[in-house]
């Protein structure tokens, strides 16, 4: 999570192969890179019910970019090198490797392949430049436009092409937990995050909003809502390099399918230099209306507070792990995020417990 390069975690068969199945779960859908190393039976006894036989590679299909069960020793390298580029590459996720037993204790000369050859696994990079120009139309129309940021921005590097397009076009950015700290939280556009724990002004914004960009998000329910009352006055550009995604849960008007840094380095040269004064006035009329960073006045020693002293005391200069739960709201909407990729935290499948393993 915090270097961008492959976690590896190495299980045996059976119950050792099972325990791993939430952290390859997580893993998979927050696109952290991780490679997950399994010991399997004897070859000779996979699908007899063997002691502590399990199927690891057909438990994990749904829940990994791919996977492999090396029945060839001269097939190890070449599945490890694959493995790690399928886990880095594109949309990062886990990739599980099953060894059996008996392939273990085979000899082999080690030749580790220069190139990666599968034919079957396209990244995509550049956006489509027609369908950039048509987004970056819908840009200029906009008269109030909302940027909706999720964790592409981070896993792709793009804080500088992503700074440069939100300061150029005016446009307020709302974040998805896995978003913070993509963009600096004591922005003037920095709209804190979406969604059911979000903050009210973010909220307002996005629902008011006549336009969305949605930028590397997969318009989780937790911050959509109920999809059918989402943003209902809004044209929506999705900018991601997963296709899958786009118009999964949300009907989108413009799809920008590539890599979010190159992608925004083309839309920044499309893009007008604007001033959106009407609706940055109302949005600024919403933060004093629903102060969110506000407390409220106690006796006793409330967590915001403490979240928020944190902030004070490191001036966000911190990386924050949190769990799962009220921790991890509290930290998502008192500490500010102006350090790039400085929260890590399990968003999708919410595992409770992953702070301290992660710290």
């Amino acid at each position: 999570w915090a270097t961008h390069r492959a976690g590896v975690c190495i299980a045996t068969s059976g119950p050792g192969a099972t325990n791993l199945v939430t952290g390859i779960a997580c893993a998979y859908m927050d696109s952290a890179p991780m490679v997950a190393i399994t010991g399997q039976v004897a070859r000779a006894v996979i699908g007899k019910d063997a002691f502590q036989e399990t199927d690891i590679t057909g438990i994990t299909l749904p829940i990994t970019k791919h996977n492999y069960l090396v029945t060839d020793i001269n097939e190890l390298a070449r599945t490890v090198k694959e493995a790690f580029y399928i886990a880095q590459t594109g949309r990062p996720g886990p990739v599980l490797i099953d060894i059996p037993r008996d392939v273990q204790q085979e000899q082999t000369e080690f030749v580790y392949p220069d190139k990666i050859d599968l034919p079957g696994y396209k990244v995509p990079s550049r956006g489509h430049p027609a369908q950039i120009k048509k987004a970056a139309k819908l840009i200029n129309e906009a008269e109030r436009p909302v940027i909706i940021a999720g964790r592409g921005v981070i896993i792709s590097r793009a804080y500088d092409e992503f700074k440069e397009f939100v300061e150029k076009a005016q446009i307020p950015v709302a974040h998805t937990l896995l978003g913070l700290s993509c963009f600096p939280g004591d922005h003037i556009l920095d709209l804190g995050m979406l969604g059911m724990h979000g903050t009210p002004c973010a909220n307002l914004a996005v629902q008011n909003a006549d336009l969305i960009v949605a930028v590397g998000m997969r318009f989780d329910d937790r911050a959509t809502g109920n999809v059918r009352e989402f943003a209902p006055n809004a044209r929506i550009i999705h900018i991601d390099i997963d296709p899958a995604e786009i118009g999964k849960n949300v009907p989108t008007e413009v799809p920008v399918v590539g890599d979010i840094k190159s992608v925004l380095t083309a839309l920044n040269e499309e893009v007008e230099r604007k001033e959106h004064v009407n609706w940055l006035s109302q949005i600024e009329q919403w933060r004093y209306e629903h102060p969110s960073q506000e407390i409220r006045q106690s006796d006793e020693l409330l967590p915001q507070y403490v979240i928020q002293q944190i902030y004070e005391a490191t001036q966000g200069d911190a990386l924050v792990v949190t769990g799962v739960g009220q921790n991890q709201m509290f930290a998502a909407r008192y500490f500010t995020y102006t350090k790039p990729n400085s929260l890590i935290t399990a968003g999708g499948l919410g595992p409770m417990g992953f702070e301290l393993p992660a710290a």
